[in-house]
């Protein structure tokens, strides 16, 4: 699938809206509307390194994702595999950039496929970019007040596990 781009300008500082995406236990508070059975593979959502698993709209086939790159404040790039038998490439780019004014940001999401055979290419034509351009940017919608609002957001956590103390030499 080509790659389906959404933008919005968030009124917080981009260090929020990094913290935001950079924690994979809150991305369904702003994507449930279109990711479905979202779990943690990892204890730590937290950074490069952290993955999760879900399913699309359709809820058929699944996908893992982890972040791959975050570089602090600007950029968070992840991949995945999805799809029949995990052979499509999954891939998301976060980009935060200054927005009008320092205490504003400016995001971009921009995801996208890379189905390796015909089959998988035939059955990545049903996730219309139109409709995921939709989706991405009512979550980004869903972000902007989630960021503005300033609470603290509900979190996924991994099932049956007590949460690990982090050590820092």
């Amino acid at each position: 699938m080509r790659p389906v781009s959404a933008t919005t300008s968030i009124d917080v500082p981009r260090e929020r809206v990094f913290d935001l995406i950079c924690d994979l236990s809150i991305r369904p508070a702003f994507s449930d509307h279109f990711i479905s059975e979202y779990r943690l593979t990892r204890l730590e959502p937290v950074g490069a390194g952290a993955a999760a698993r879900f399913r699309l709209r359709d809820g058929k086939q699944w996908m893992d994702q982890a972040i791959e790159v975050a570089e602090r404040p600007h950029l968070v790039r992840e991949h995945g595999r999805g799809g029949r038998g995990n052979r499509t490439g999954v891939f998301t780019v976060w980009e935060l950039a200054e927005g009008p004014s320092p205490s504003a940001s400016e995001v971009t999401v921009t995801f996208w496929t890379e189905p390796r055979s015909l089959p998988d290419k035939l059955r990545d034509l049903r996730h219309r970019a139109r409709r995921l351009r939709r989706d991405w940017k009512r979550g980004l919608q869903r972000l902007r007040a989630l960021a503005e609002e300033g609470g603290s957001p509900p979190r996924v956590e991994v099932a049956g596990a007590d949460r690990l103390p982090v050590y820092v030499p």
